[in-house]
């Protein structure tokens, strides 16, 4: 019997998805299990995978095309099978743009022709036009990559991801004169940009914010770091690996800022799953690092870098970026000294660190360089109070302070 293959909810926040890539065509025998097709969610590129065997009977939505969660994206029975039941029930595709529309060639799929390689080596389909996925446009665009210069590895010769992460990166283009009169761009939002947007404007007018800020004496934490990454090769420890890890340990001596408000009721989080804040293409995501707490600085290190790296090329599982307890935002590498973060609901907290800098310090009365760090804590008020918040900050400061504590 036919059955329908819909869009899952890839994430706790997604509403629809987009069908990045078939790897499958109508009339190709599916096994159960077998990966079929890409699909992107407001946070990651994720793989989706047939549940039974069949043909692939039809394919409702093609590559670029937008799907509620839930919303048919394909059909699997046996040859010959009649579909017209399927077909005029349940959810579909978005209804693709006009035929004035600009998004039209990215959103419809192409139709194989034979390439052509212009005599300086450009790349072009037998019409003239680029063969190239929406996600492959958005990053060679966002990357200065010319689509003309990359040959596709997808069905019938189409440029998809990988062959963009494969090419080499543009050089800095030269400066250029301000041009009077240029038009504006409309830029469509992508799927990870409207969740972004629905989920902190509902935690800005939600969640009562406030902000306590506290400076932090790095001068030993530098020190420490310094002969960590001396003693061993292994890994780099970072700032914020160590910062990571204090705060982990602050968590657990001061539950009520690990915990989350509900309708009736506060919890506490009996584990402590801190949430990373990583800035990738078009948006924010948060991939985390379970029980942080009973980590140890080099684990932690090394979790951070491959989920940071996983969440760059959007490979992330659902289970690797939702569920934390706590969030730490980090802009110091940016040159930032002092912001204030939006708390990530349902959490009561988040943590907006600054860079390690060297100032002038006054040490016995005398002027010299220290190295210095400026936290900011945002508090949801319907959990956290002021005190509350300041006695976290003050055993973070003093881990901070006296680093070794952290490694015992």
């Amino acid at each position: 019997m036919a059955i329908k293959i819909s869009m899952p909810k890839l994430s706790d926040t997604m509403t629809e998805g987009h069908l990045v890539k078939w790897l499958k065509k109508e009339g190709d025998r599916v096994e159960a299990s077998e990966i079929i097709a890409e699909a992107e969610s407001d946070k990651a590129t994720m793989e989706l995978e047939a549940f039974d065997s069949g043909v692939l009977l039809k394919i409702i939505v093609p590559e670029g095309g937008k799907v509620p969660v839930g919303g048919t994206l394909a059909i699997i029975g046996e040859k010959g099978e009649d579909i017209t039941p399927l077909l005029k029930s349940g959810p579909v595709m978005e209804t693709p743009p006009s035929a004035d529309s600009p998004l039209l060639p990215d959103s419809l799929p192409s139709v194989p022709k034979a390439e052509a390689i212009s005599d300086d080596g450009l790349i072009t389909s037998g019409t003239g036009r680029i063969k190239a996925s929406p996600l492959a446009r958005k990053l060679a665009a966002e990357r200065g990559i010319d689509l003309r210069r990359i040959s596709g590895s997808g069905t019938g010769g189409r440029i998809i991801v990988r062959d963009i992460n494969a090419a080499p990166a543009a050089a800095p283009a030269a400066p250029r004169q301000v041009v009077v009169g240029r038009e504006d761009q409309n830029l469509p939002l992508s799927t990870m940009r409207i969740a972004i947007a629905k989920r902190l404007t509902e935690s800005k007018n939600t969640a009562p914010h406030f902000y306590l800020t506290m400076d932090i004496d790095m001068d030993q934490a530098v020190a420490l770091r310094t002969n960590l990454n001396t003693l061993q090769s292994e890994v780099k420890i970072s700032y914020n690996d160590l910062i990571v890890k204090a705060t982990a340990q602050a968590l657990i001596r001061h539950p009520m800022v690990n915990a989350s408000f509900q309708e009736q009721s506060i919890v506490q989080r009996g584990r402590v799953d801190i949430g990373v804040a990583v800035a990738i293409e078009d948006g924010l995501i948060t991939p985390i690092v379970r029980q942080a707490d009973r980590k140890s600085l080099l684990e932690i290190s090394q979790e951070v870098r491959a989920l940071a790296e996983k969440a760059r090329t959007r490979k992330l599982l659902p289970d690797e970026y939702t569920g934390s307890t706590f969030t730490i935002s980090n802009l110091g590498m940016y040159d930032i000294t002092h912001f204030t973060a939006i708390i990530n609901p349902p959490e009561a907290a988040i943590l907006a660190v600054g860079s390690v800098r060297r100032i002038p310090v006054v040490r016995e009365n005398q002027v010299v360089p220290g190295w210095r760090m400026q936290v900011t804590l945002s508090c949801d008020h319907r959990v956290v109070d002021g005190a509350a918040g300041a006695l976290f900050l003050q055993e973070l400061k003093r881990l901070l302070e006296n680093p070794v504590a952290i490694l015992l």
